[in-house]
């Protein structure tokens, strides 16, 4: 399975703890849409197997005009092979789906939307700066549900210093009345350059607390089993198998494209990624025509091949937090004799404490125990 990701730069707003790449100047927007139609040109010969998963990330998709979303619509169908069944996928902000907007949405190619609620209270939207308020949470829900939209999946995040344990369960149990197959939850945390990290550096507002951020955890891996959720992922809970096709294949090692500034690719050999400046990819867009993908190198884009200790604690992190955990045979058939040793040296400790799950063949932790999966992984890494 392959898929194609495009990250859209743009946002209305920005929220004060996001350090994914975006900008809130507008002005350059078609001229972005055109540039990733070319990249998508240029770079059609690097995915050849059907497309089975489309993502429109970012940054803030829903910000893209249906004019714009058709236009590159048209650049994918002429230059890969999309299955028929593929899943189409567009981030949205609550504010952005408006009911003419989800109608145009629901006609297009578009068969799947993540939206980005965050909080159903206001004084956490407010605390996260975040571009729409508590009711355009719900109605954007609604909305979405009564023009046909079933395949879908909500963001929330825990470990607020806005909030506490009881007004997390009280957000779950909204997004629980709503059956809301699919979830993804996210521990609040601190990354570098952002607002929220400038205002707990100058002690204008408390840090996340791990061990609140642990119970909310805790709260969620109970409360979502209770409901029929499956914990797929750290993050990510889902019911009826609605898992998120393209990030499930991220985990899974599979190949995808990634397109637009700052998207990162990955062809089972080696990684790929985009300049993070707007202007700096829009120019080495424009000036492919006169210059070899390899000029560009370093400039549009920078590339690592990776080494077979890359690999194997690439697949030790992503696997540790899903449900299908490690595979024996995937170590035995992929990696050489050395790095088995120390997988089998390293996971002893984890599987006497019992935070290290072995069962028919696969390593696993437990749902509600993989809070700390980041820190366990680390441990069995090839340093």
């Amino acid at each position: 399975m392959s898929g194609i990701y495009l990250h859209i730069p743009f946002c209305k707003k920005a929220c004060h703890y996001c350090n994914f790449h975006f900008s809130t100047n507008l002005s350059l927007k078609k001229e972005m849409v055109d540039a990733i139609c070319k990249e998508l040109d240029l770079r059609a010969h690097e995915l050849q197997e059907t497309i089975e998963t489309i993502y429109f990330g970012g940054g803030t998709p829903s910000v893209l005009s249906p004019i714009e979303l058709e236009q590159i619509f048209s650049c994918i169908n002429k230059n890969f092979k999309v299955s028929k069944q593929a899943e189409i996928s567009l981030e949205a902000n609550p504010d952005d789906l408006t009911t003419e907007v989800l109608k145009k949405l629901y006609d297009s190619p578009i068969n799947r939307l993540s939206i980005g609620v965050q909080s159903f209270f206001e004084e956490d939207l407010v605390a996260m700066n975040r571009s729409h308020n508590h009711f355009q949470a719900h109605q954007c829900i609604e909305d979405s549900q009564s023009i046909g939209f079933h395949n879908f999946s909500i963001d929330l995040i825990y470990g607020l210093t806005s909030s506490n344990l009881s007004k997390w369960e009280e957000n779950l149990e909204k997004v629980f009345n709503y059956q809301i197959p699919h979830l993804s939850c996210y521990a609040l945390t601190v990354e570098e350059k952002t607002a929220l990290a400038h205002f707990i550096e100058k002690g204008k507002m408390q840090g996340p607390r791990e061990e609140e951020a642990a119970e909310q955890f805790q709260h969620l891996a109970k409360a979502s089993k209770a409901q029929g959720y499956e914990h797929y992922e750290i993050s990510n809970l889902a019911k009826d198998k609605k898992y998120s096709k393209h990030n499930t294949a991220y985990w899974q090692g599979k190949k995808y494209l990634g397109v637009g500034p700052a998207a990162h690719s990955y062809d089972g050999e080696s990684r790929k990624w985009n300049v993070a400046h707007n202007p700096n990819y829009l120019k080495y867009i424009n000036a492919w025509k006169n210059e070899t993908e390899k000029n560009l190198e370093g400039h549009l884009y920078d590339i690592e091949k990776l080494t077979e200790e890359d690999r194997y604690n690439e697949y030790i992190m992503t696997s540790l937090r899903t449900i299908w955990g490690i595979d024996e045979r995937h170590l035995q058939n992929n990696f050489n004799a050395r790095l088995l040793e120390h997988f089998e040296t390293s996971a002893q400790s984890h599987i006497q404490k019992g935070s290290l799950i072995k069962k028919e063949g696969k390593y696993l932790i437990e749902a509600a125990q993989r809070f700390f999966a980041d820190g366990i992984a680390s441990d069995l890494f090839w340093t």
